[in-house]
């Protein structure tokens, strides 16, 4: 079985896809969708409907939700709880 988790990596305009969670000014949002622009630039769409345009240059912070061997995907996310 495939569990999921969260990865965190720098995207450019190359390498964002959809699903992608991206922190804009302190808010974490998930793209819905994606254009490709003239020269190399895109045009993101937001889960809120918003838009934000990234060019070659544009680097960003981002989580990816990737699929990983083994473990309960009902935990995959969740926090360790540790024994005292």
């Amino acid at each position: 079985m495939k569990a999921a988790a969260l990865d965190g990596a720098v995207l450019s305009s190359a390498s964002v896809q959809r699903g992608d969670i991206i922190q804009v000014g302190g808010q974490q949002c998930r793209v819905a969708d994606l254009f490709q622009l003239p020269g190399g630039a895109k045009r993101l769409v937001f889960d809120s409907g918003e838009l934000l345009t990234i060019h070659t240059m544009t680097r960003l912070v981002a989580l990816r939700l990737v699929r990983v061997r083994g473990g309960d995907p009902a935990h995959a996310l969740a926090t360790r709880h540790h024994r005292r």
